[in-house]
């Protein structure tokens, strides 16, 4: 049996007819950028996301870095974040002309560790960056407590973490702005590369709405050095015909993780994602700690199950980031994780027999270890 990490075109048949016709109907219009798909799409999501704004950008990275520069992060800053994420996170950071700041992550949950934040609070410090990796929330009411004592901003990173929630209450208006990537494989996912930021705050979103268009609120009048970060008019036709599905797909996500939790029961040594008491998780990915990890690794590989490592090395030892001089053993609890993490088959659509097979699979791995 042969098991994608993601099944694209189980996801896109369904919708073909519906997504071809909207992709037509903007080629026929030729209004390909900021037109009325983007203006509606951002409606509907902030909508979605129980926020009053929506600011469509080109893609996710660019989506962190303008939420960042809207609230006037920039060289001298500190940004602290984690460093066990996608290089993205820290890479809007340096672009934006701030010094990423890693603090560790909780063992449990592998997303910021809250107790860490205090002690690398600087009088540099300007925000903190929480990612709800995987497509769980980072404890955000402690964050938000510290920012308010500090006078910080704080931007989610909720790149994985479409329709989660945190105690009751969506991702995306938890922090002073979010961004969200939805690069093809995210649970709402685009068919090429977009974002956009989320906003209770009607100044930062005006903000973002010019820096995202070369810092124009006026055609070939520029207020501010502002970028081209436009979200495109295919892009968005494609996400407005995907998210009324979103919900369905995160239910049938948080059933099939069920579901391999249950059947990884009597592993030993296989620990299942943690779902933190503060959490609805959306699982766009899941993701299990076991011991021999690139033995398993290799054995998924070659018994057809599209296993992947997220993340193998952790920002703060990539060589990009040398230059912060951070070394082995800075971050234990992060170094530990991805030693020993593995990313297993996770989209709606996935079977139960595929579920099973995955699950036989990682059995067989053990047993044979022993």
């Amino acid at each position: 049996m042969n098991i994608p990490l993601v099944d694209l075109k189980a996801q896109y048949q369904p919708l073909k007819e519906d997504i071809l016709y909207r992709i037509a109907d903007v080629l026929e219009s030729m209004w390909l950028f900021l037109g009325e798909n983007v203006q509606a799409f951002e409606t509907e999501f902030a909508g979605f996301c129980e926020v009053e704004y929506a600011i469509g950008v080109s893609e996710g990275t660019t989506a962190i870095q303008l939420a960042l520069m809207a609230c006037d992060v920039g060289p001298g800053d500190e940004v602290i974040t984690v460093s066990h994420t996608f290089v993205a996170t820290a890479e809007a950071i340096a672009l934006a002309g701030a010094r990423p700041v890693f603090v560790d992550i909780d063992l449990h949950t592998y997303t910021m560790d809250v107790e860490q934040i205090e002690r690398w609070i600087t009088p540099h410090t300007r925000a903190i960056v929480p990612v709800h990796l995987y497509g769980q929330p980072a404890d955000m009411d402690p964050i938000m407590e510290i920012a308010e004592q500090h006078n910080l901003w704080v931007i989610e990173d909720a790149c994985q973490a479409h329709g989660a929630h945190y105690k009751g209450r969506r991702t995306g208006g938890l922090g002073h702005m979010a961004a969200y990537s939805f690069y093809f494989s995210k649970n709402l996912g685009a068919y090429g590369e977009a974002g956009i930021v989320t906003t209770n705050d009607e100044k930062l979103a005006e903000k973002v709405r010019m820096l995202r268009d070369h810092g124009s609120s006026q055609r070939y009048h520029h207020d501010v050095i502002g970028m081209n970060g436009r979200l495109d008019e295919i892009q968005a036709a494609v996400l407005r015909a995907k998210l009324p599905y979103l919900e369905s797909w995160n239910e049938q996500r948080r059933a099939n993780a069920t579901h391999y939790t249950e059947l990884l029961s009597d592993i030993a040594g296989v620990v299942p994602p943690h779902v933190a008491d503060y959490a609805e998780h959306v699982f766009h990915l899941y993701v299990v700690r076991g011991p021999h990890r690139d033995g398993l690794f290799s054995h998924l590989r070659e018994h057809g199950v599209g296993a992947s490592i997220h993340y193998p090395v952790p920002c703060h030892l990539q060589p990009a980031f040398q230059s912060l001089g951070y070394i082995p053993g800075d971050l234990p609890v992060t170094e530990l994780v991805v030693d020993e993490i593995v990313s297993l088959p996770m989209y709606a659509e996935l079977t139960a027999e595929q579920r099973v097979y995955v699950v036989d699979t990682i059995r067989e791995f053990y047993d044979r270890s022993r």
